[in-house]
């Protein structure tokens, strides 16, 4: 199980290039909304997968199995 993801592995989960791009965006948002304020820059592309999961709602990323 990966515990950071990339919009390359949610590319890999069948998502089109741009929403996958997005949901980084937002996820990285919402981890500078928490106080992560290292997310705030344009060059990070790693999430933590939960971060992810609570945008799609995918319960298997969030329980450790994929």
């Amino acid at each position: 199980m990966k515990k950071v993801m990339n919009y390359q592995d949610l590319r890999a989960l069948g998502y089109p290039q741009n929403q996958a791009r997005r949901i980084i965006r937002q996820a990285k948002r919402n981890l500078v909304k928490q106080g992560y304020a290292f997310y705030n820059g344009k060059r990070v592309g790693l999430v933590p997968t939960t971060a992810i999961a609570e945008i799609i709602a995918l319960p298997e990323l969030e329980d450790g199995k994929q």
